[in-house]
């Protein structure tokens, strides 16, 4: 068959397993820290807010914008450009007894009096209860959509390789999550489903892996496991490689040109296609070796036929 990368010798990916997957653990105890001390940088579509855009004549210097938000209304307000340097969002969070419209007329004051010929294209207001809801929601996605995949791994694979397609899974989620948290980036809608699609990608990548694994023990009969997923994965490097740079050429264009609105799935995407490549590898097949998985794991089972432990019948 044709391939556009081929490698003809093995490549001994097992060999840098343990230190990797021991940075792997620092990374998810890490992110449980950050997650623990920093927080989730909740964006509006979780906590409520107001949400004001705005299309300027010219470019507009964002900084000027934000020290003339001095009133107890507009405080703590988000300001940044909507895909160009003369669209600008306002995000300003809920305020006790402050109405929306408020916030959005004490904002266009400010506005005019920068530009007068400024335009006010949207007014959105998200309630805090409809924020928290949303919170739970996202959350409980996330939970059910990795129960599902477990249920479908552990029917699919052997149980060792299922524990590790699982163990990977989690690992992306938590250091994407603690990526995110480390570095405060707003966490809003879009960034939730970009991590329900890099639990997708991440456990595509596995199974590509997994399948050649299982073929493989079943049609090399002398070899050690080690040997056998380095074949695997060696196999494999092709497919990987062209998937996920051609994946990678799409989301760095959305990273770059895409706006405001999907920067945040961008960024999501980005992070989980590098750290869902490695844990394939270094956290899903490794782990499954210090498992013990080994060529009769992957044997069929013989199911014995009714009466075939009577003696055959006289002619």
């Amino acid at each position: 068959m044709f391939q556009i990368f081929s490698v003809k010798n093995t490549i001994n990916f097992l060999r840098h397993a343990a230190p990797i997957s021991m940075l792997s653990m620092l990374l998810v105890i890490a992110s449980f820290v950050s997650l623990g001390t920093k927080g989730i940088n909740w964006g509006l579509d979780f906590t409520g807010g107001t949400v004001v855009e705005v299309e300027f004549s010219q470019s507009v210097n964002l900084d000027d914008l934000r020290a003339q938000l001095t009133t107890p209304n507009t405080e703590g307000a988000v300001v940044q450009n909507f895909g160009s340097t003369r669209d600008v969002l306002f995000r300003l969070p809920v305020k006790e007894d402050v109405k929306s419209d408020i916030q959005a007329g004490e904002v266009m004051d400010v506005v005019k009096s920068i530009d007068a010929n400024a335009e006010q294209k949207r007014v959105e207001f998200v309630g805090p209860q409809v924020g928290k809801e949303l919170s739970e929601q996202g959350g409980l996605a996330v939970i059910v959509a990795l129960i599902c995949i477990l249920i479908y791994v552990s029917f699919r694979f052997e149980w060792r390789l299922a524990a590790g397609s699982v163990a990977a899974l989690g690992h992306d989620v938590i250091v994407t999550l603690g990526i995110f948290s480390f570095l405060q980036l707003e966490f809003d809608l879009t960034v939730l489903a970009g991590l329900l699609t890099v639990v997708g990608y991440s456990l595509n990548d596995t199974i590509v892996v997994y399948d050649r694994i299982r073929e493989n023990f079943l049609k090399i009969r002398k070899g050690t496991p080690e040997e056998v997923v380095n074949q695997s994965i060696t196999q494999t490097m092709s497919r990987t490689v062209i998937t996920t740079g051609t994946t990678l050429i799409v989301v760095a264009a959305l990273f770059l040109k895409g706006g405001t609105m999907i920067h945040g799935f961008a960024t999501a995407l980005l992070l989980g296609i590098f750290v869902g490549t490695y844990s394939s590898i270094y956290v899903a097949s490794f782990l499954a070796i210090k498992l013990g998985i080994n060529r009769e794991h992957m044997m069929p089972v013989e199911i014995e036929k009714e009466g075939a432990d009577q003696p055959p019948m006289m002619p």
